[in-house]
Order: C-alpha cells, then sequence, then structure tokens
C-alpha cells in the first residue's frame, strides 16, 4: 500500500482534483458535511486548506451523490461511515437501491443506513476513490521546471 501524500490543499484545487464546484465545497464547509482539517476560513482573507484524507471524504461524497442519493440521505451514511469505519471509508462497498443505501461491511455483515426498499441493486464500490484521487492530484501538479530539480509541490 503506497503511503498518502503530505501536502495539504486550498479549496479551489480541492474542488478540481474532487470535480465539483467550488460552491459545493463551501455549502459542505458551512454545513459540518466536511470541514477542511488543516486550516479552516477564519474571516476575510483567509484560506481553507484541505488535507489528503479531506480530498478523500469529499470524493466519497461526490460519488455518493453521483449515484443518485440525496445529500440529507449522504449526510447519514457519511456519518455512519466516519464513525463506524474511520481511516478505512474508501474500503467499504455500498450497494444502492435508489433511494436506499445498505453499507457491506466487512463482508458477512450488511447495515441498512437510510431505510428497507426493493429492486435492482447496483453495487458502488469505494475502493478506486484513491487511485482516482490520485490520479487527478498528479494531472493537476505542474511539471518540474527543467535545471531546479525535484521541489515539493504544495497543492494549490
Amino acid at each position: 500500500m503506497t503511503e498518502a501524500p503530505v501536502e495539504d490543499f486550498s479549496g479551489k484545487r480541492t474542488a478540481e482534483i474532487v470535480g465539483i464546484t467550488y460552491r459545493q465545497l463551501d455549502y459542505w464547509a458551512r454545513t459540518d458535511l466536511i470541514r477542511p482539517s488543516v486550516a479552516e476560513a477564519r474571516g476575510s482573507g483567509s484560506r481553507r486548506r484541505y488535507s489528503y484524507r479531506d480530498l478523500l471524504e469529499l470524493k466519497v461524497i461526490k460519488n455518493l451523490l453521483d449515484a443518485g442519493l440525496k445529500l440529507e440521505s449522504v449526510r447519514k451514511i457519511f456519518t455512519y461511515l466516519r464513525d463506524n469505519l474511520g481511516e478505512d471509508i474508501a474500503t467499504a462497498n455500498l450497494v444502492i437501491n435508489g433511494q436506499d443505501s445498505v453499507l457491506v461491511h466487512t463482508g458477512e455483515e450488511l447495515i441498512d443506513l437510510v431505510h428497507n426498499g426493493q429492486g435492482v441493486l447496483n453495487i458502488l464500490p469505494l475502493g478506486n476513490v484513491k487511485e482516482e484521487l490520485d490520479n487527478a492530484i498528479v494531472e493537476l501538479r505542474p511539471a518540474p521546471v527543467a535545471g531546479l530539480g525535484e521541489q515539493a509541490v504544495v497543492g494549490g
């Protein structure tokens, strides 16, 4: 398993990498869906700074919304994922049935996070979120300038 990058990202860069609008990111921070863990905005001129883990969580949220879940359901699901899976949030698989969602936990246990429903189930694997996020960071990172050698690039 590769080690996560040790850098932080501006709000603008975070939105680009995750594939959401800055307005969504701002709303999610103001409504406590996900707050930046490196630095929160504190008045005029201050900037939010997001960690790699924040980006991973934001990407999971985006995938849930893209799968057709309502934001209220995503809040419930994400709270459960955060409280019960911690660092392993992107390793979960969710079984989604329309507006209903069931967490596939450790292979044996299924937990209904919203409410029961019937219908065709779609599996939404979250295991590839980390790879997608890493690729987006690499794509947006500027190439090193010839003659300057390898320098660490901080997001943003």
